[in-house]
């Protein structure tokens, strides 16, 4: 990768990983709004978000599809490693470099031949992946676009062998970690979620509902919307009452209930919380 330099002519230095037990970090930004596909197959039909003032516009390309949830997981260790070497007076850059079993070890994949390559094919759909978002931008008629990943390379020894890999992020993103109101860590478990609904439900929890000891509810379609999901709404509800009954998410309980408009709402509450929180706990996005 040559020299990179800014839109106002500086060159971004090289950043590499902080070494030691680093805490996993979230951009609330990315916990709050649809940027990602939840499928597991390839998905080129775009999000089209708008709720209030916040638009997001996400799109893909058929080559190589959207950005899963999954994927995003090379963001939280990014975030992750930007965070801690600024929280300890050390020199941050969009530029970063690692290698692959850095990478993988932290985001609980195998560092094996397979697990290489998807990790490759997550940061080509990283890249290739576009975003046109109204969030942080200073007037409601700005736009912000950007790829999750502005660009990247690996390095191979003689025998092809994977050394390194060297990755460009956005302003956007950037700017949004290195705000420490805009960020948040999350249980390690995360990575253990399998499903792409359920990881994102975590995310969304975790960000709106924190340590609330009352906890909150939204009600179904409210998260249907939220989730950008292309499932139907009977899909995503049946989805949903699973999860209930399952209890997947780590550090908190799920449960539903009818709210007072007659909608069925999904509440959650941190597990060592009262279990009985005061009506009207719930919060709307």
């Amino acid at each position: 990768m040559p020299a990179y330099r800014t839109h106002d002519g500086r060159q971004l230095e090289l950043f590499r990983p902080v070494a030691g037990d680093v805490a996993a970090r979230d951009a609330r930004d990315l916990m709050s709004w649809p940027f990602f596909s939840l499928a597991k197959s390839r998905r080129v039909v775009p999000i089209d978000f708008r709720m209030g003032a916040v638009s997001i516009r996400v799109e893909a390309t058929p080559e190589h599809g959207m950005a899963t949830i999954w994927d995003a997981d090379i963001l939280i260790w990014a975030a992750s490693q930007i965070v801690e070497a600024r929280d300890n007076g050390l020199r941050t850059s969009r530029l970063m470099a690692a290698t692959p079993y850095e990478i993988l070890t932290f985001i609980g994949r195998t560092d094996s031949g397979l697990g290489y390559h998807r990790l490759k094919a997550a940061l080509d759909r990283l890249q290739a992946t576009t975003v046109a978002t109204s969030i942080r931008q200073p007037a409601a008629r700005w736009r912000h676009r950007f790829s999750w990943i502005n660009e990247w390379k690996e390095r191979l020894d003689d025998r092809r062998r994977p050394l390194g890999i060297e990755l460009i992020l956005p302003d956007w993103f950037y700017a949004g970690v290195m705000d420490e109101t805009l960020v948040l860590t999350i249980d390690r478990a995360y990575f253990d979620l399998t499903g792409g609904l359920e990881r994102w439900l975590y995310r969304l929890v975790r960000r709106h509902g924190g340590r609330q000891p009352g906890g909150w509810s939204f009600d179904l379609r409210h998260l249907h919307l939220k989730s950008g999901s292309l499932s139907p709404f009977k899909r995503f509800a049946f989805e949903i009452r699973a999860m209930v009954a399952r209890q997947p998410l780590p550090g908190y309980r799920l449960s539903l209930a009818s709210g007072s408009d007659g909608l069925q709402r999904l509440c959650f509450r941190p597990e060592d919380s009262d279990p009985h929180p005061p009506a009207g706990g719930r919060i709307r996005l």
